[in-house]
């Protein structure tokens, strides 16, 4: 069923219970909306829009941190609302056609910065504008945009909705967002609310257990005992507790803050020097061992290799050059040239990839890869499959030779696999939240992620409109368990803290519950139906309100 508005398109926007449900809340008063990826956030700020604009008009301001998510968003809108008064400001607009555009346009979709430099200089002002949309509200700390436009609109008692999938995990912090923004009510749903059940598809999760060949488990030996001797050195001079047999990467970085506090507070002591290229050697001897367990040897290989040539320049580290010359890293090294097996992840890849594409040959699947160089050769190995049309996914920066795609580059390659020009994406982190990434059939993880907020955003890339699937490859007995299992148990303990967070921020703020079923809760009085007018635009009668495409039912229907 469908949304009928005189300012939407018909036929596009299905009516979900828990989308009726919030639109509602956020019509009636300035509300921070939590909502997991992939669940609509998007379209209850359109309904929201549409409901403004009916009720009273002014103009519309659609916020987000970045270029392609404000390109993203302006299409949607045009895609969907029946205005063409909708106008895009980024940093590339020129000062003076923003100032045309804001006078000829009713929604703005922009960049925050942007905003607040015309509001500063004077070229606009909020005094018109009765709805301001903050995207990935959590950001609005500090000095970030979000804050000074957040201060100006409230001046003004104008309206607020706020959209996020990671609000933040205490109830201080999100009440200090939303008085940021002037937001005075949360609405948090997750997919086992009552009104969201019906409507997530299911997701099956395989967890592929790999073997580790025993010639990299040698070289995994060696740089264990090259990392112990650095951990022993920090142990005796007490910056890491004695008796405990593991050090974590956590543990690590606690020690190399410690020691540059130190330095900045004016110790200069000799131990704390070495301490400081111990830590860093120990930092170093981690990430190989990282690589060697869950990206495989010719991982390994090339960040020896890069490390070679870091030590040949003038700003080389003291830290590379003392690594190499360890007698287990260099046996490690030789050991690592002289293998030649595959990465058995990498067959994995293979199988599964043509597997999925055997069985639907439409399929779109996304490759999650932690690093830049596992992404490269995933993207080359998948190029020799038939039929796979594979495309590598980065973020902007440039790493020495591997160059980053442009905000454009990405927004194109996007659209790309959303038309099936390429029908595998092989991403890193760059593509686990904000873009707007056409669901997907498979999405595989090449590597566990210890969070709990990653691995739910990835995950979250598949089961929109379809019954999903996800396959975790992990190296048996190594870290990329102990981050699969870690993950798991911060999902399990994240659903049951926000259930603690309604619980708390109810005694300071306005709290939303996961409603009935829209219909049930429409039907039940005049009051409902007055509800869904104000959202909707109904005017003759609430039967006008919800149809089907073929059919007509009704809200007399559901009635009767």
């Amino acid at each position: 069923m469908f949304v009928e508005h005189p300012l939407l398109k018909p036929d596009t926007i299905e009516i979900r219970d828990y989308q009726v449900s919030i639109a509602q809340s956020c019509l009636k008063r300035s509300t921070l909306v939590v909502l997991p990826t992939g669940m609509g956030k998007t379209i209850i700020a359109l309904e929201v829009i549409a409901g403004v604009l009916k009720r009273e008009g002014g103009r519309i301001l659609f916020l987000a941190p970045t270029k392609p998510l404000v390109e993203q968003h302006c299409t949607t809108l045009r895609e969907l609302l029946l205005k063409d008064d909708i106008a895009i400001f980024t940093g590339e607009v020129k000062p003076e056609d923003r100032e045309a555009l804001w006078a000829e346009n009713k929604i703005i979709t922009s960049t925050p910065q942007v905003i607040r430099n015309d509001l500063e200089a004077g070229r606009i002002t909020l005094d018109d504008v009765s709805l301001i949309v903050f995207d990935e509200t959590h950001r609005a700390v500090g000095d970030y945009a979000y804050v000074n436009i957040g201060e100006v609109h409230k001046e003004k008692n104008g309206l607020v909705m706020g959209i996020t999938a990671s609000p933040g995990s205490s109830a201080k912090k999100i009440l200090e967002v939303c008085e940021n923004v002037g937001i005075t009510s949360v609405e948090i749903r997750t997919e086992y609310d009552p009104d969201v059940v019906n409507y997530v598809h299911e997701i099956s999760v395989d967890w592929l257990r790999v073997d580790v060949p025993e010639e990299l488990r040698s070289v995994i030996d060696l740089l264990n005992n090259a990392k112990n001797d650095q951990v022993k050195k920090l142990r005796g001079w007490g910056y890491l507790k004695k008796g405990r047999p593991m050090v974590t990467t956590r543990e690590l970085l606690a020690v190399g803050k410690r020691v540059q506090s130190e330095l900045r507070g004016g110790v200069k002591r000799y131990q704390t020097y070495q301490a400081a290229t111990a830590q860093a050697m120990a930092m170093k001897i981690n990430h190989a061992i990282e690589l060697a367990e869950t990206q495989g040897a010719e991982s390994l290989r090339s960040y020896f290799e890069r490390m070679k040539k870091e030590t040949k320049s003038k700003d080389a580290s003291k830290a590379s050059k003392q690594v190499l010359k360890l007698v287990n890293v260099d046996k490690a090294m030789r050991a690592c040239r002289a293998i030649k097996l595959e990465e058995p992840k990498m067959g994995k890849i293979l199988d599964i990839v043509k597997n999925q594409f055997k069985q639907k040959r439409d399929s779109r699947v996304i490759v999650f890869t932690h690093f830049r160089d596992t992404s490269e050769m995933v993207t080359k190995r998948l190029r020799e499959l038939d039929g796979i049309r594979p495309v590598r996914f980065v973020g902007q920066a440039t790493r020495g030779a591997d160059k980053g795609l442009s905000q454009k580059e990405q927004v194109e390659t996007i659209e790309k696999f959303k038309k099936g020009t390429h029908n595998v994406l092989v991403a890193t982190s760059v593509a686990e939240e904000g873009l707007d990434i056409p669901s997907t059939d498979m999405v595989i993880f090449y590597e566990s992620v210890p969070s709990e907020i990653r691995t739910i955003q990835r995950r979250g890339r598949t089961g929109r409109k379809m019954p999903g699937k996800v396959v975790v490859l992990g190296s048996k007995a190594t870290r990329d368990e102990a981050y699969f299992y870690s993950a798991k148990r911060k999902e399990a303990a994240m659903h049951k803290n926000l259930e603690k967070l309604r619980k708390e921020l109810k005694q300071m703020i306005f709290v939303g519950e996961p409603g009935k079923k829209a219909f049930e809760t429409i039907a039940e009085s005049e009051k409902g139906y007055e509800s869904l007018r104000e959202i909707f635009g109904g005017e003759e009668s609430p039967s006008k309100v919800v149809s089907k495409k073929k059919g007509q039912t009704t809200m007399k229907d559901f009635d009767k």
